[in-house]
């Protein structure tokens, strides 16, 4: 089976940039990005590929060679869906913030939404991929949705869950660690892998695409995310300890990562992990233990989630006691907003929980972030419904330059490791502050002994 028309519906962070990358080194594929959402489709279309919704290195100049050639965006999504050979659902899986499994089950209201859709639009048999992180089995509950509402169409189901780091995720899309693709091992399902897999391997190594069952490809992605976290989860509890027995964190995570069976990826303290996979896909997979009846699995896993929390509000709580046990009406400026370096995600961001710890302290809140804007960081705020939206805006001002940010400010809070902030001036920035001045270095990516010659009473994490 060879593929030419390949939908996705879905143009956030995930189904963008997977799209623009297989239309770039699939130039004989046509590749349709389709959402409900006009606005998210016009900037994707805006003649400035600088300007498009996602931001990541590299991406605008993939979108800028494809798109019109054979990438298109569009908000008719049932024609994309009549006419395409694949579709990919890459739709949003947020935590149910409703109804039985409040808070840890993964909402699968739009995966059915987008199920019904194709099941009333096509008219010939389709293979529908999986693209979005889901609970193990979801392919079950979709492949009984088409069966059962559509127009007698046979429908192939693939997971194929994606492993991008925000930041990296051109990067990781050009040369994956892997390609993970499931299906069912019937001879019809057997060619809907192998179509996938010819996309794929038309620029990946085929000994990178590994092929599973569904269930294990499913599953695959929430342990992933899961380990990932753990690490990161482990390192900062190690910090805490650091800072009480007079240890190096960094120091002893470069000496526990040169042990090959270790390695030192993920070992890096830090104020705690954020974005829109880790903390969800935990979640999810406690909930399916839960489930399951395996109470002690729910209660492992659950733990990397309280660490986490729990590194965000020590954090915001040792800017306090710091400041002399009070914030009240100090300017504290953040240094980044983002979760992480190159990238303008912000879901889950630490510094939204740490603003909103100070905010209740009344702490005047000042940041800069090089991609984040003023509005997105207001609502970011506002979605945690502590305060009213005009008490927020009060307390959060945002400045387009770092040093009108950080001026008069009583201590500076580093909450995003961009490596624009290693090249500053800081004895600069140093002078413009209250003193005594207080650095809080939550990414630990600044030298603090050159940082407390010039005169900054440095706390970096695990210091």
């Amino acid at each position: 089976m060879k593929i030419t028309k390949i939908c996705c519906i879905g143009a956030g962070y995930v189904g963008g940039p997977t799209m623009a990358v297989i239309a770039q080194k699939c130039p004989h594929i046509q590749v349709t990005v389709v959402d409900l959402n006009e606005q998210r489709i016009k900037d994707w279309n805006d003649p400035n590929t600088d300007n498009i919704p996602i931001y990541e290195p590299g991406l605008s100049e993939i979108v800028a060679e494809a798109r019109g050639r054979n990438l298109f965006f569009s908000t008719e999504v049932e024609k994309a869906i009549d006419e395409a050979q694949v579709i990919f659902i890459s739709v949003n899986t947020p935590t149910k913030t409703y109804g039985k499994g409040k808070g840890m089950a993964a909402d699968l209201k739009y995966i059915e939404l987008c199920a019904r859709q194709i099941a009333k639009v096509a008219k010939q048999n389709k293979i529908v991929v999986e693209k979005s992180t889901l609970p193990v089995r979801t392919a079950e509950a979709i492949k009984s949705i088409l069966d059962n509402t559509g127009n007698g169409v046979q429908f192939q189901i693939l997971s194929n869950p994606e492993f991008l780091a925000e930041g990296t995720a051109v990067t990781d899309l050009l040369n994956p660690d892997r390609i993970l693709i499931g299906g069912d091992t019937t001879p019809e399902g057997e060619i809907a892998i192998k179509a996938l897999v010819d996309v794929y391997a038309n620029w990946v190594s085929e000994d990178k695409i590994l092929t599973t069952n569904v269930w294990s490809s499913e599953l695959s992605k929430l342990t992933a995310n899961a380990f990932l976290a753990q690490r990161i989860s482990s390192i900062n509890a190690m910090s805490e300890l650091c800072e009480k027995t007079g240890a190096d964190v960094s120091e002893v995570a470069k000496a526990i990562g040169m042990d090959s069976r270790i390695g030192p990826k993920f070992l890096k303290a830090s104020v705690g992990f954020g974005g829109s996979c880790f903390q969800k896909d935990i979640l999810n997979l406690v909930y399916i233990a839960k489930s399951y009846g395996l109470n002690e699995v729910a209660d492992y896993w659950e733990q990397v989630i309280i660490m986490n929390d729990h590194q965000k509000r020590r954090f915001s709580n040792k800017i306090v006691q710091t400041l002399y046990n009070t914030v009240a009406d100090k300017k504290i400026t953040f240094l980044g907003w983002a979760f992480k370096k190159d990238t303008n995600d912000t879901r889950e961001s630490a510094a939204i929980y740490v603003a909103d710890d100070l905010i209740n302290e009344q702490a005047k809140i000042s940041v800069y972030d090089p991609k984040v804007s003023r509005n997105k960081m207001l609502s970011d705020l506002d979605y945690l419904e502590t305060r009213t939206a005009e008490q927020n805006s009060k307390s959060l001002a945002i400045f387009d330059d770092p040093y009108e940010a950080c001026r008069g400010s009583h201590a500076i809070a580093i909450l995003t490791e961009w490596d624009e902030f290693t090249t500053y001036e800081w004895k600069k920035i140093y002078d413009s502050m209250h003193k005594p001045a207080f650095l809080f270095d939550g990414r630990n990516i600044l030298n603090a002994k050159e940082l407390e010659s010039i005169g900054f009473i440095y706390k970096g994490i695990g210091s």
